[in-house]
């Protein structure tokens, strides 16, 4: 009993190492907040929109995403003739879907709601996180796809987790480790940013690719323009009247 205490303690030793010799949160986070182009210039946005592409299943696709505060994001992408929206405008969500047989605009069950309004946060999680009820601690220095990172455990007021592992260097985001639940079952998906480039004030991503645990292959983003502060109306991210509901008014007002 003895020994297997003792070899466990020893094998905790370099993980325990790691942490002690990691630097504090606060340094951590404003080094990375200069690197994205300052606290300032990040709060400062208020929307943006992008443009590009996707690539899944051997298909590349066009994608636009819109975003602005408060809390509101669309995500419009077309492939085979067919035109897939999913959105939030703050507080409910919607899609439509035709490639899952979602024809009409539907609002969004609970479970992708939660996970789609932790994307609408234009500034990401780590700003403000305590405001926002986030838990944000340093895990250690590592390395990741060989290079070295320094990692941050992010508990999300979701309940979500995100292993945000950041360029030792750079200390921008090489790779985030997401912990959540897709059909009521956990699962992890990995997000890998690259070809950061500055756009007006910010360094931003210009390519992410996505996997999830058990899924076969990978979804990839290539971002061909970013359009910071752009003037998007609100009505963008409001879910629409359906086909049928907007006959029947077209039919109550001729009456």
């Amino acid at each position: 009993m003895t020994f297997r205490i003792l070899l466990a303690a020893a094998l905790a030793l370099p993980s325990l190492a790691q942490a002690a010799d990691a630097p504090p949160l606060d340094e951590v986070l404003d080094r990375h907040f200069q690197a994205r182009g300052g606290l300032d210039a990040i709060r400062a946005l208020d929307s943006y929109r992008t443009t590009g592409t996707m690539t899944t299943a051997g298909m590349t696709m066009p994608y636009v995403t819109e975003a602005k505060r408060p809390g509101k994001l669309r995500v419009e992408f077309s492939a085979q003739g067919m035109t897939g929206i999913q959105a939030v405008d703050g507080d409910s969500g919607w899609q439509v879907m035709p490639f899952m047989g979602i024809l009409q605009p539907t609002p969004m069950g609970e479970e992708d709601l939660r996970n789609f309004r932790s994307q609408a946060d234009i500034d990401g999680p780590l700003v403000d996180w305590e405001a926002k009820g986030h838990q944000v601690e340093v895990v250690g220095y590592g390395e990741v796809d060989g290079a070295e990172v320094v990692t941050l455990k992010i508990t999300l007021n979701n309940g979500g987790e995100i292993l945000s592992h950041l360029d030792s260097e750079r200390y921008l985001d090489l790779k985030w480790q997401i912990s959540t639940t897709m059909q009521g079952r956990p699962v992890k998906v990995g997000i890998d940013f690259g070809n950061f480039r500055r756009v007006g004030a910010l360094t931003l991503p210009h390519s992410m690719t996505q996997t999830i645990e058990g899924m076969p292959g990978a979804q990839s983003f290539v971002i061909e323009k970013y359009e910071l502060d752009a003037p998007i109306d609100d009505s963008r991210f409001l879910m629409p009247a359906a086909a049928g509901a907007k006959t029947e008014e077209a039919a109550s007002a001729g009456e």
